[in-house]
């Protein structure tokens, strides 16, 4: 069966609706031919949506767009999305329908990962504090090497953060869902014990998705509950911390520092006192290259145009109950 696929994408959404600009996106016009050319290649047919079987859906926005896409084109089965978050179609209803939706999570770990490696050593090691100081300045860096590091997600980014820290011989601990072990970690413990894990954490790394559950998962009594040494790293969405609880924690010195490419809101507005503190270290959501996610992208469409074609499971499967 030669699988029918459209790709589609909604130009005219507003900023505000879905996920915000990034960046670090690829041009339409760029990520529509390398994804075109992934489709023939895996042996599909480019046809508009009227005959399609399958989309590939290019906007991380244009939430009521893709809805009424689908609402006119009941003969899509299977859509395929840009990005591996998901919250935003998942709080407007639009995944509660009759369609295998797929999206890029794990596509992009390995440069997110590589990110949040380097956002834990700059931050550990005062790069930020060093570069804002236009004197001679000696700061007593902390090490990673034997750290105890605490990864709350167990997807992608966790598998592939856990190979680079190897050679650092950290302590992990990975917080999850499910309390399967991953390769590399010391222990996994479930959600229900992370404040088990807090205590004993000098790095904490978030990369979990975003759903209703793990909206603002780390506030006040989470970061009450690290060291004041430990540092938060976040490379998943900004909702998972909560900004007011972390001002306040920096506030009081109760923890030793942040960073982050993700905020809330986001992007965050110039003037705000995060901006300010030297023991915060922000990047502006940019974790992974235009490059890296045509390439990744082209690679899952591909991947799952001869999947579909084959009658076999499909990579990245969203659950919709679970809301990733």
């Amino acid at each position: 069966m030669q699988p029918r696929i459209a790709i589609c994408a909604d130009d005219t959404a507003e900023a505000g609706e879905g996920a915000p600009h990034r960046a670090n996106e690829p041009s339409g016009d760029a990520l529509r031919q390398a994804l075109a050319a992934a489709v023939t290649g895996a042996g599909g047919r480019l046809v508009e949506p009227v005959d399609a079987q399958g989309m590939v859906w290019l906007s991380a926005r244009g939430v009521s767009a893709l809805a009424a896409v689908l609402d006119t084109h009941p003969g899509i089965s299977w859509v395929q999305l840009p990005w591996a978050g998901v919250e935003n179609l998942a709080s407007a209803g639009v995944l509660n329908r009759p369609v295998t939706f797929t999206c890029a999570k794990g596509a992009f770990a390995g440069q997110v990962a590589e990110h949040a490696l380097a956002l834990t050593l700059a931050t550990l090691r005062n790069l930020v504090h060093q570069a804002r100081t236009p004197t001679w300045h000696s700061l007593d860096p902390r090490s990673l090497h034997g750290a105890r590091v605490t990864i709350l997600g167990g997807g992608g980014i966790a598998t592939e953060l856990l190979a680079l820290l190897a050679p650092f011989g950290c302590r992990v601990t990975v917080v999850r869902r499910r309390a399967e072990e991953l390769p590399g970690a010391s222990r996994t413990l479930p959600v229900a014990r992370l404040h088990d894990a807090l205590p004993h954490t000098d790095v904490l790394v978030l990369a979990l998705a975003l759903t209703p559950d793990t909206r603002t998962i780390i506030g006040e009594r989470e970061l009450d509950a690290l060291p004041s040494h430990a540092v938060v790293v976040n490379v998943a969405r900004g909702a998972h911390l909560h900004t007011e609880a972390l001002l306040q924690a920096l506030k009081n010195d109760t923890i030793g520092g942040a960073a982050l490419d993700v905020t809330d809101p986001e992007p965050l507005p110039d003037g705000h006192p995060l901006w300010a503190d030297p023991r915060v270290l922000i990047t502006s959501h940019c974790a992974d290259s235009a490059d890296y996610v045509v390439d990744r992208l082209s690679r899952r469409v591909a991947s799952n145009v001869r999947r579909l074609s084959e009658g076999r499971e499909l990579e990245g499967v969203v659950e919709p109950g679970e809301g990733y």
